[in-house]
């Protein structure tokens, strides 16, 4: 066992380091941005994405860096998913209401109808529209993944689907904020919009941070919310695709445990079960886990390799993504959210 563990070490060490000098690097230039203009216009977290993406797109990495980058980009954010339950309540799920959870149902279900027959009239498989509806409504590669074994998708599909929602995630992070003095919106709105929009956890924590706390908190309650949906949806297509040979959903695929263990933390913080001198240091270490996490899905982002996918995924992917933009608007403005 200790030689396995020795051996798994020194595989995920290499890109593990590389995640944590990018990391590094993000932290210094947020500090120059804030010594040059007074503030941090683009803070750590995204630019830990921006200077990861640079250098997998610019340099060739070997495969030894491979399984610490991945490493980094999926258990290390995972772990700060949990830390940050620490800092949400019961009490804020209870604010949010029945109408806004049943809202966020609604907007997954119409935005996987809508973006699934953008897919079609795109001419794509229909395996591979369900991927890019799945991903785009939901939470992007982790969808993916739970769909693919379920439909039978080929792993050029997959890779296809994953290469875009992972561009388009970035592109989102970094252009939602502008929507904020655009459109006039509240701390609140924002991070309805941001948890309904963003492709992944951890991406709604970059897109959000930039804007308010309250953006962070609504904003990663929401997306919490809308990746319990993968469950529901997974069964769906599972009894749907059950008929045709596919294989059937795995638990793990269903409810994540991370998102287990950040309701577990958001019950001990709720009975009060965690001491108030606790509070900030878990969520230091979930902010500092989150920025290792975004250089991580930096260094997984090649751009060249969108270039490869085809116009007809590209203008599927793009178009899903307005739709459920304009969709999340509109619940907004129907909840009436201040």
């Amino acid at each position: 066992m200790s030689h396995n563990l020795r051996s798994n070490s020194s595989r995920i060490l290499p890109g593990f380091m590389l995640c944590l000098l990018v990391s590094i690097a993000a932290y210094a230039l947020e500090h120059v941005e804030a010594q040059l203009f007074g503030r941090a216009w683009l803070e750590s977290i995204v630019l830990a994405i921006l200077i990861g993406a640079a250098v997998r797109s610019l340099f060739s990495l070997s495969g030894r860096y491979h399984a610490g980058i991945q490493f980094s980009s999926k258990m290390v954010l995972e772990i700060a998913i949990v830390l940050l339950g620490a800092s949400i309540s019961a009490e804020a799920v209870m604010q949010a209401g029945p109408a806004l959870i049943g809202g966020i149902a609604g907007v997954v279900m119409l935005s996987i109808g809508i973006s699934y027959s953008i897919g079609r009239m795109m001419r794509l498989s229909h395996r591979m529209a369900v991927l890019v509806a799945c991903g785009n409504s939901i939470c992007g590669n982790s969808a993916i993944a739970a769909t693919a074994p379920v439909i039978g998708a080929s792993s050029d599909d997959v890779a296809s689907s994953i290469a875009f929602t992972a561009v388009l995630g970035v592109v989102v992070v970094l252009c939602l904020p502008l929507l904020v003095p655009l459109l006039n919106m509240s701390a609140a709105q924002y991070g309805i919009l941001a948890g309904l929009t963003v492709y992944a956890v951890p991406q709604v924590l970059a897109a959000t941070a930039p804007v308010a706390a309250l953006s962070v908190q609504i904003g990663t309650l929401v997306k919490l919310v809308r990746v319990l949906m993968l469950g529901p949806v997974i069964v769906t297509i599972g009894v749907i695709g059950a008929k045709s040979g596919g294989a059937r959903p795995k638990l793990s695929q269903m409810v994540p445990w991370f998102i287990l263990g950040f309701l577990g933390m958001m019950a001990l913080r709720s009975l009060s079960l965690i001491p108030q001198a606790v509070l900030p240091p878990l969520h230091e270490a979930s902010t500092a886990l989150t920025v290792i996490a975004m250089a991580g899905l930096g260094l997984g982002v090649d751009v060249r390799t969108v270039m490869k996918a085809g116009g007809r995924v590209t203008l599927t992917a793009v178009f899903s993504l307005l739709a459920l933009g304009a969709i999340s608007l509109s619940l907004i403005a129907l909840l009436g959210v201040a």
